[in-house]
């Protein structure tokens, strides 16, 4: 017999998930972020003072991708112990090992002090800092995916994806006050700590609200009769191997639908603080004006895309932001260029509207193609695999880019080809918005999707 479904959540009770998941997500997207603001600005002459002021940024850079290495590492962990111990014990151990790894930095000696041995432990709190996103961010969305009400599943699920615009809104924020109250010098010497030892004191808040709320109900179910079962059933794949069997598509799908999203948005926001400054003059307090204004916009539309998502269907939504992200790269660019700050902030803030139409129903999409006992496994893969070749590189690459030509134009091609990446990997995907979330069967051999199976019955395809 088919379980009965799980009741919806009081509203109250709902508010309370969502508002946990929102406020963890956006103390571990503040730490991520400020080491992306911190590396364009400062840890050039901080940890690479030897080198090339451009190159010393390259190499700024890369200790800033070595945090999405180790983000697939994550997913891995965290989405197997996710499947087995359950959403809310391992988002509370992503935080304290998120938010302990960014205070440390606060406390790190610079190459003035120590030498080579500054960048060395700077690159392995970085690994932590990724290690520990990796593994956040699809138990965040599934917490909240897995209580709310089905009908709205994209506008609920995409408050935890506002997370990250308010990590940038708070680590941009945070960075241009001190760069606005303090001189340069003094900033250089001591104020950019602040930030960094501020992570302490959120992840205090996020520890006290995360620990009050409570496991999915749905994988509370799919756990019981799993025991239940365990007498007389075969013994349970892990969940990696059950998602590689059953989901390998799905995962192709996520990865691609990723690129582009992840992509412009590193672009957009981190790789922004070095052109604008560089290549367009415009001063480092102006360029971190434009992307705090742009991330508070970014902010607002996220849930508006994802309440659009549960009436046009999640794949038209993640079309939009996709090519009108391609579309925008050009006119991005030329508007940065004319070195006016009104200029500037159209630019990076259409560029985040569209970004936000990715962003917002991938949480909902991605939770709904895969089955409840190998979701966090599966979604976390898809997004954070993803993650090394796109959002890893981006400042990187278009940073080198910029050095070898001289112009936006490769950066603003490298983006487009990102996006019509997206565009075939969308077009690739079914529509999932009208799946429910304790009955979605996982894929068969063949590809296509198999019936859709209520309780015990869904469960023992998963396991």
């Amino acid at each position: 017999m088919s379980s009965p479904a799980a009741a919806p959540p009081a509203p109250n009770n709902l508010k309370r998930i969502v508002a946990a998941s929102l406020i963890g997500t956006t103390i571990e997207w503040y730490d991520f972020f400020l080491y992306g603001s911190a590396a364009a600005l400062v840890f050039n002459e901080l940890f690479f003072p030897d080198s090339d002021p451009l190159v010393g940024t390259l190499l700024s850079f890369l200790t800033y991708a070595v945090g999405f290495a180790a983000r697939p590492i994550g997913a891995l962990v965290f989405g197997h112990y996710g499947d087995r111990l359950g959403r809310k014990k391992l988002l509370v151990l992503s935080l304290l090992m998120m938010g302990g790894a960014t205070f440390a930095i606060g406390l790190l000696p610079t190459h003035a002090t120590i030498g080579s041995m500054a960048p060395v432990l700077l690159t392995v709190l970085r690994l932590v800092q990724g290690f520990a996103l990796g593994g956040e961010w699809g138990g965040a969305v599934l917490l909240v995916s897995e209580h709310g009400d089905a009908r709205r599943r994209g506008f609920w699920a995409s408050w935890p994806q506002t997370g990250a615009p308010a990590g940038q809104l708070l680590a941009t924020g945070v960075l241009a006050l001190l760069t606005a109250v303090l001189s340069e010098s003094a900033f250089g010497a001591w104020g950019w700590r602040i930030p960094f030892l501020l992570s302490g004191v959120l992840v205090i808040v996020g520890l006290w609200i995360r620990l009050s709320v409570d496991e999915s109900p749905v994988f509370k179910q799919a756990l019981k009769r799993a025991e239940a079962r365990k007498a007389d059933a075969p013994a349970e794949r892990m969940p990696l191997v059950a998602v590689l069997k059953h989901h390998w598509r799905d995962v192709l799908v996520a990865m691609g639908a990723r690129m582009a999203e992840n992509i412009s948005y590193y672009v957009i926001t981190a790789f922004i603080l070095v052109y604008a400054t560089t290549s367009a003059g415009v001063s480092k307090q102006t360029a971190l004006n434009a992307v705090l204004i742009a991330s508070a916009v970014h902010f607002a539309v996220i849930p508006a895309w994802g309440a659009l998502s549960d009436r046009l269907g999640r794949r038209p939504v993640y079309l939009i932001g996709a090519v009108g992200v391609g579309l925008w790269m050009f006119p991005f660019f030329a508007l940065i260029d004319t070195g006016g700050f009104g200029a500037l902030l159209l630019a990076v803030t259409v560029g985040l509207v569209m970004h936000g139409a990715m962003y917002a129903p991938q949480a909902a999409f991605f939770s709904e193609m895969f089955a409840t006992r190998m979701r966090y496994s599966g979604a976390s893969i898809g997004a954070q695999f993803a993650s090394v070749a796109a959002g890893a590189p981006a400042p990187l690459i278009a940073t080198a880019l910029l050095s070898d030509y001289g112009t936006s134009t490769p950066i603003a091609l490298y983006v487009i080809a990102a996006s019509l990446l997206t565009v075939v990997a969308i077009l690739a995907a079914k529509e999932t918005r009208h799946r429910d979330l304790a009955d979605v069967s996982p894929r068969t051999e063949d590809g296509a999707d198999a019936p859709v199976r209520t309780g015990a019955a869904e469960d023992a395809r998963a396991l």
